[in-house]
């Protein structure tokens, strides 16, 4: 299903009549407009395979190991699921992201699946961002909203799954209500985690339109220097990006293995 200009289109149309608030810190920024995950995977090939007249969305990736489904509708607090199925020596994998996730951050998760891997530290963006690191295998951000922590799954192994909330301030040892959460189980690839990570402790802000839903009442919002064009320019240059991206990958994905030099060797010694 590749992501047609109307479909472009709507999403320019929308944006283009709001007046665009910079909202900050990103954990209570709110949803967004869920198009910057679905159109992302779109641009990059993935197809969708659900009842195109319910309210849920499956889209699976090309070569069908993986597929994501958002349902507004689920009876459990994770709207988003995200699978992956085992391929030779790599396992499966399960992660799942809570209602208010904002969707710009969960974008550079799926993004992140378009992209080769690379070696990284998940803790290094949050570390980074000036969020406080516990000895625990933990780290909350400095409102103290947003925890991370990566849990050990039992006291006999060294496999530990990934877990985000955030929650309204508590009272005392009691956290206050769960405002979001994210989990990823131990299989998820640190590339994976990291790319979440690195976008939910961004300092910058993200964008939302007056009266658009936000995650807490605490977050801050300010009139955005960007212009609305400007934001459906940027959302218009990552799909682009993303669709070239993919187009490299897939030829690489295509792309004959290099003949050995001692193999025209020997055909031209049997040519003679």
């Amino acid at each position: 299903m590749p992501l047609s200009e109307r479909q472009l289109a709507a999403f320019a149309d929308q944006h283009a009549g709001r007046i665009p608030f910079d909202t900050s810190p990103r954990h209570l920024a709110g949803p967004g407009d869920a198009r910057h995950v679905t159109h992302g995977l779109a641009a990059a090939g993935w197809n969708a395979v659900s009842d195109p007249l319910s309210a849920e969305i499956v889209l699976a990736s090309p070569d069908l190991r993986h597929r994501l489904q958002f349902d507004p509708q689920s009876r459990t607090s994770a709207w988003w699921r995200l699978r992956a199925e085992p391929v030779g020596p790599d396992p499966g994998w399960y992660a799942e992201f809570g209602e208010l996730v904002p969707a710009e951050v969960l974008a550079a998760f799926t993004d992140a699946l378009i992209a080769p891997p690379q070696q990284s530290d998940p803790w290094q963006p949050v570390t980074s961002a000036g969020w406080h690191r516990g000895s625990d295998g933990t780290a909350r951000s400095p409102d103290s909203m947003c925890h991370v922590e990566l849990r050990p799954l039992s006291e006999f192994t060294d496999r530990s799954s990934w877990h985000v909330e955030t929650r309204e301030p508590g009272h005392g040892e009691f956290p206050g209500p769960r405002i979001w959460h994210a989990y990823l189980n131990e299989d998820t690839p640190a590339h994976l985690v990291s790319a979440f990570l690195t976008a939910l402790a961004d300092r910058s802000p993200l964008q939302r339109g007056m009266f658009e839903r936000i995650g807490h009442y605490s977050a801050v919002q300010e009139p955005s220097p960007l212009r609305p064009q400007q934001v459906v320019d940027a959302h218009a240059t990552r799909i682009k990006h993303l669709r070239g991206r993919a187009r490299s990958v897939r030829r690489q994905q295509t792309k004959p293995a290099p003949t050995p030099a001692h193999a025209n060797t020997a055909q031209l010694a049997a040519r003679r």
